[in-house]
């Protein structure tokens, strides 16, 4: 149901490796015959912790949410479900061609179908790992043209089967929000990434479906008294930079972009949820919702939010890059006072690079230059 984007929407070269832990792995064998091994083993030797372990408090049952991708990944329609993360995975993608440096090798953690995957050339890349904890949708994923790529079974919070200083590049596509140890996942991706290396990832933000989430707790208090978390939480804009900080990334970029999507009503974005394999997997979360609340969910959200065509669901879509910090470059701080514009005049820097002609920007140049060698 692909329906519009404020984006609005309307509704090989491949290596063999053996890893341990139980780890399965899925390649293209002779003749194109398809290989999938130890998947039964890894669902159910897995160890999906459900309480606090250590200092980590755990907010997802990992364990229900390998169930759920499972079954994402094995109903027949499971494409018709793919449009937003597609729509994300495209736009994230394409953040790798502004990154101005050879990137050899990437893994895309959590790749889920390969919506992102699918839109990486040679011209990025030379050879991708593509990882995911739930068999069936690393399976299921459509892999990059024209590059080499190897599939890997890899629990985002485990220790992750690779070396450290192997990858160039790691990008993550809507996936680490499910993640209870997002600060341990990130220090594995620093681990694993090479000095000057790159990690660019997107995910979903705090005003996520906060329509559906304010209908839910009005329906219930009006019809049990009370209410319990239905959908997950999401990390807030404000912690991402911290967190990625603290685990050693520099030279940030964090922005913010909304998808709204319109549906019929309460119960198709239900429906599309549970097929992205992006239904509640919180450990606190109540085991049913009663259907008189459901169905009082569904007036609240049509009178307070919807339109004559149906109604509106918001995803915020949070998008970051840090980088792996290289000892050997060197930074070098201007001279105080040597600035040639003034922060009182930005509103004039497009009047002021006109006025500077041609000659003004060769000079330009030309300075950027030597200070770029002055660096080396």
């Amino acid at each position: 149901m692909k329906l519009g984007i404020k984006n609005c929407l309307f509704h090989c070269h491949n290596k063999y490796l053996a890893f341990p832990h139980g780890c399965g792995f899925w390649g293209i064998g002779l003749f194109g015959q398809e290989i999938f091994t130890s998947v039964t083993q890894w669902i159910h030797s897995s160890n999906f912790a459900t309480s606090k372990q250590g200092n980590v408090v755990n907010v997802f049952d990992r364990h229900t949410k390998l169930l759920q991708r499972e079954r994402a990944a094995r109903n027949p329609d499971v494409a018709v479900f793919d449009y937003l993360k597609e729509e994300v995975g495209y736009r994230l993608s394409d953040r790798i061609l502004d990154i101005k440096r050879e990137l050899k090798i990437g893994l895309d953690l959590g790749c889920g179908r390969g919506y992102a995957t699918k839109h990486i050339t040679d011209a990025e890349l030379k050879h991708l790992y593509m990882s995911d904890f739930s068999p069936s949708m690393l399976e299921s994923a459509q892999t990059p043209e024209n590059i080499g790529f190897t599939k890997i079974l890899i629990d985002e919070e485990q220790k992750f089967p690779l070396e450290s200083k192997f990858l160039d590049l790691v990008i993550s596509n809507l996936n680490l929000h499910w993640v209870n140890n997002l600060p341990g996942c990130l220090k594995e991706i620093y681990r694993v990434l090479k000095e000057d290396g790159v990690f660019l990832a997107s995910m979903f933000g705090g005003e996520t479906l906060y329509e559906l989430r304010s209908s839910l707790v009005l329906a219930e208090l009006e019809r049990e008294g009370g209410f319990s978390p239905h959908i997950s939480p999401f990390t807030e804009i404000r912690d991402i930079g911290g967190l990625l900080n603290q685990c050693g990334f520099t030279m940030l970029t964090i922005d913010v972009d909304e998808i709204i999507v319109g549906y019929p009503s309460l119960f198709e974005l239900m429906w599309d949820l549970q097929g992205m394999a992006e239904n509640n997997a919180g450990v606190s979360r109540k085991p049913h919702l009663h259907r008189d609340t459901l169905l009082a969910a569904s007036a609240i959200y049509q009178e307070m939010y919807g339109k004559n065509e149906g109604i509106p669901a918001t995803f915020q879509i949070i998008y970051m890059i840090g980088w792996k910090p290289d000892p050997k470059q060197k930074v070098h701080q201007a001279e105080r006072g040597s600035g040639q514009i003034s922060l009182k005049d930005l509103d004039k820097l497009d009047e002021m690079v006109r006025k500077a002609g041609m000659e003004g920007r060769i000079k330009f140049m030309k300075d950027e230059m030597e200070d770029l060698g002055k660096d080396k």
